[in-house]
């Protein structure tokens, strides 16, 4: 099939990074949709590490165009910060495109988000105050700021002076503090335009094009199902939608031009931030699977907090995005763990459900419903094949297909490019 789409389908940090690599391999094109640099795709390839935040993984391959789409927000300072990285390690940007329609992050949307966040008190969402949020809030209020403006130097400066203006008085009057410069941003943007105009385009056409042309089309994720707007666990969440249907319009495709929706999971469950968690586990077991599966923070370093693996949750994620399978990452962080539980309802007060609810009140009052199964011994890093596992682990990859109804098309075994099994 010629176009797949890539995406999350737990909260986020599934280790979709390594399989859009190895995806990105055998694809002519690699698009990313929506979010910004709260983001973060760790990527390891020939025993080198890259961390990327708004670069499409497919920058590693040179012969593949990368197109950042409409959907995304954009901060000019960290993408170029990210081509430079990535430049200085022999990987050249050339085949790098950005859809004229994203809309930029600017310092005062940064500034907003922290405020924001310390004005809620306890009640604060966690965001990476990276200004995500609050250009999003400009692109829906229609006050946003777009890189085709960017590229048009008079209407940009016109629109960040009236911006700021606005901007300045809600940090001072509401929220008590400092504004910003808007002839330092003024200065400081018309400089990334000048390094970024080279990769400006409209990308929809050659999208569109593409895709009729046959070539192979990749589509990749950012964060997870249940962080998204509407269907995540409002209200923490992101301000996009990571679910497959927010391809589409981060992109400017139609729905009948995507053939796989391939979802990524862990073989546990991690989450960051607040919000409920019914897996969540708080003893030596859940600091064993932090540890051994390095469950920190690609973006901001925050420990994740672990869990078993929910079915409910990857159950709903196959219902919101249609997917056509899945791929298990970091089977090899359970090894050693005597019995393996796997989450495969929650029951709430006398009441079992068996379905992810919208209500964040009901799930936080769910307590999981296991089932249990035998764990293995041993490192597996070094498997390459499905029949070579250890059978208790090919049971619990199994038990994983028939709860969710998917089929399971991966395994991740390990961190690297190469750690992967193509199940049969």
């Amino acid at each position: 099939m010629a176009t797949k789409v890539v995406i999350g389908a737990q909260w986020g940090d599934e280790g979709k990074g390594k399989i859009i690599d190895i995806l990105a391999q055998q694809s002519e094109v690699v698009v990313r949709s929506q979010g910004g640099n709260n983001a973060g795709h760790t990527v390891e390839a020939n025993g080198e590490q890259y961390k990327l935040h708004l670069t499409p993984s497919g920058i590693l391959n040179a012969d593949t165009l990368c197109i950042i789409g409409n959907g995304v927000v954009l901060d000019p300072a960290v993408l170029l910060g990210e081509l430079d990285m990535l430049q200085g390690r022999g990987i050249s940007a050339d085949n790098l495109k950005i859809d004229a329609r994203a809309h930029i992050i600017f310092p005062y949307h940064r500034e907003l988000d922290g405020l924001s966040e310390i004005a809620r008190g306890k009640g604060d969402i966690g965001t990476t105050k990276k200004g995500i949020g609050p250009a999003y809030m400009d692109k829906a209020e229609r006050s946003g700021i777009r890189m085709c403006d960017l590229m048009n130097t008079e209407l940009f400066i016109e629109k960040v002076r009236a911006n700021v203006e606005l901007k300045n008085t809600i940090i001072e009057k509401v929220y008590g503090g400092t504004g910003v410069d808007a002839d330092g941003i003024i200065e400081e943007y018309l400089g990334y335009a000048q390094r970024l105009k080279q990769y400006v385009t409209d990308t929809t056409v050659l999208l569109y094009a593409a895709i009729k042309a046959g070539k192979r089309v990749l589509f990749e994720g950012a964060q997870g199902t249940l962080l998204d707007l509407d269907l995540g666990t409002y209200p923490y969440v992101t301000s996009s939608h990571p679910i497959s249907g927010g391809v589409c319009v981060g992109t400017g495709i139609g729905p009948t031009m995507i053939d796989e929706c391939i979802g990524v999971v862990k073989a546990y469950t991690t989450r960051v931030g607040k919000g409920p968690f019914p897996t969540e586990l708080f003893d030596e077991t859940g600091d064993q699977i932090r540890e051994k599966g390095n469950e920190y923070g690609t973006t901001t370093g925050r420990p994740r907090r672990c869990g078993w693996f929910d079915a409910v949750i990857v159950k709903y994620a196959v219902r919101t995005s249609g997917l056509t399978s899945i791929v298990v990452n970091k089977i090899d962080t359970l090894g050693d763990i005597d019995r393996l539980k796997i989450c495969v309802g929650y029951k709430k007060g006398s009441e079992t459900m068996t379905e992810f609810p919208p209500s964040l009140e009901e799930l936080a009052v769910c307590e999981p419903v296991y089932e249990e199964m035998d764990g293995w011994d041993g490192d597996i890093g070094h498997i390459r094949k499905y029949e070579d596992l250890p059978e208790n682990a090919k049971k619990y990859i199994e038990r994983i297909e028939q709860i969710c109804d998917v089929k399971v098309g991966m395994i991740g075994v390990g961190p690297g490019r190469e750690q992967n099994i193509i199940k049969p």
